[in-house]
């Protein structure tokens, strides 16, 4: 949906934003426009709804006509995406249908653009093409997590998964390379994890009796000499949860700059193996008739093989 900041917008709300609330919807259309400015112009009645003034939380309906003012801001020019990154990642669509599509992300790109990064995976999605203008994060990867990212293109398909996560409905699977050999009775971690705890001046998630519930299910796939590698089943979605879970019992994933062991990577990730060993391999939706899954990275078993070989510790 494209939007003028020089005069008077009037927008009819379609089936499928109905039931959003007035401050998102124009959050979601006025991209760019600062959030300061957006809920100035609703709370000073520049923006109706049907001719009437509404409050931010105001839940807007089918037919209503939002009229929006004239913005007068000077923007800034909008960064776009290169044309070799898009095609790297319209390459990397394993599935897509009218109400969605999943990306294998690449290691190394960030789910959405902020705290410095001004093009990330949704950004950059937005840029496919006019029918993807509206695409949102069903759910965020980390920047340094690969595998897939399951992209909403219908507000409606979003408020459904946003039901199922809470519901806890929606079951995501990961493979992890961690350092050491994680005992075969170790089959389940549970416990509670806080955000944004700092420590040494890093904003970290920690195991802490004042957090949120967090369930992880392993099973070991393969261990070799120095690593084993996991399956994951995220049973709760917590931020970082594999990474601290798998931390909190000393056994870091390899890569992983936060909560890993610098020491220990420093001796693997020489050999062009620069990333966090952690990747999103299987996604299922059953109540949306979804299963989807993205093949095991090539590094995973590479990093393997080297290890064990002699002249990989010389």
């Amino acid at each position: 949906m494209n939007t003028k900041s020089d005069k008077v917008q009037k927008i009819i709300v379609d089936d499928d934003h109905s039931g959003q609330r007035l401050d998102n919807f124009l959050l979601n259309i006025l991209k760019g426009v600062p959030k300061s400015k957006i809920y100035s112009i609703i709370r000073k009645g520049e923006v109706r709804v049907n001719s009437l003034r509404k409050k931010a939380s105001y839940k807007i309906i089918e037919n209503d006509l939002i009229r929006i003012p004239p913005l007068n801001l000077a923007f800034a020019s909008k960064k776009v995406p290169s044309s070799s990154f898009i095609e790297v990642l319209q390459n990397n669509i394993i599935y897509e249908d009218s109400n969605c599509l999943v990306i294998d992300k690449p290691y190394g790109v960030a789910s959405h653009g902020g705290s410095g990064i001004s093009i990330g995976l949704i950004e950059a999605i937005r840029n496919f093409g006019r029918e993807y203008r509206d695409c949102k994060l069903v759910h965020r990867l980390d920047k340094n997590t690969s595998g897939c990212q399951l992209i909403s293109k219908k507000q409606k398909f979003l408020r459904n998964c946003n039901l199922l996560l809470r519901e806890r409905k929606i079951k995501k699977k990961y493979i992890a390379l961690i350092h050491g050999q994680w005992p075969h009775d170790l089959k389940l971690i549970k416990n509670k994890l806080k955000k944004n705890v700092t420590i040494s001046g890093e904003k970290m998630v920690k195991v802490s009796k004042n957090g949120k519930d967090s369930i992880t299910e392993f099973k070991i796939i393969e261990k070799s000499k120095f690593f084993t590698k996991l399956s994951c089943n995220l049973i709760t979605g917590r931020t970082h949860q594999i990474r601290v879970h798998t931390s909190s019992k000393n056994f870091p994933i390899v890569g992983d700059l936060k909560y890993g062991q610098k020491e220990k990577d420093k001796k693997f990730l020489e050999n062009d193996f620069r990333r966090m060993f952690l990747h999103s391999s299987h996604l299922e939706i059953k109540d949306l008739n979804l299963k989807v899954s993205c093949r095991e990275p090539k590094e995973f078993k590479k990093i393997i093989k080297i290890s064990e070989s002699k002249a990989f510790l010389t």
